[in-house]
């Protein structure tokens, strides 16, 4: 019994050791990251776990109210975004370029493309590879029961995922990103 409360001790004790190592090399780094990172990557880790998909874990999604027709939620999406000062710059109808290719009819998928241009300019002089978010998606999607839904990359890690954005920047990225979600929220319930 005396040996198992031993190597217990032991165990502990190295744990212990581990977690005050771990603190003292990473904690100094954690304080340059945003305020938001581990409410972020908790909520991605947990949606994560539940899903066990990361392309699920990482969008937003939309249910569109039943009866909307593909026609009213996309004129409602491009309607939001002039009425929110986004600007409509594209549409990608996937499903034409299955069918195109296949000979076969698919189910309603199309991508809408979305930009501030001045919130984009000022992400990449920030950095390059931002735009890779650029510009902002939406794709209006019908599942294989005939339901529609909205899905659009949740923006949140670019924005509190790692260290903060030049204060600038961050107040419009978090509005653009607010304007998705009201556009989304919008046109799934048919507003213009």
């Amino acid at each position: 019994m005396a040996l198992i409360r031993n190597l217990l001790a032991v165990v502990g004790l190295v744990a212990i050791a581990a977690i005050l190592v771990l603190a003292i090399l990473i904690g100094p780094k954690l304080a340059e990251f945003d305020p938001k990172l581990p409410q972020i990557y908790g909520e991605f880790a947990a949606r994560l776990l539940e899903t066990g998909d990361p392309g699920v874990a990482m969008m937003w999604a939309e249910p569109v109210q039943e009866g909307l027709s593909t026609d009213e939620v996309v004129d409602s999406l491009k309607s939001l975004a002039t009425t929110n000062n986004l600007l409509f710059v594209g549409e990608s109808p996937f499903y034409k370029q299955v069918e195109a290719i296949t000979g076969d009819t698919y189910r309603y998928v199309n991508f809408l493309s979305f930009c501030d241009a001045m919130v984009g300019k000022m992400m990449l002089e920030y950095r390059d590879q931002y735009s890779g978010f650029m510009p902002c998606r939406i794709a209006l999607v019908e599942d294989r029961e005939g339901n529609l839904t909205l899905y659009s990359m949740n923006l949140d890690m670019m924005i509190h995922g790692g260290k903060p954005l030049p204060p600038d920047l961050k107040q419009e990225a978090l509005r653009v990103r607010d304007t998705l979600l009201t556009i989304m929220k919008g046109a799934a319930a048919g507003e213009f």
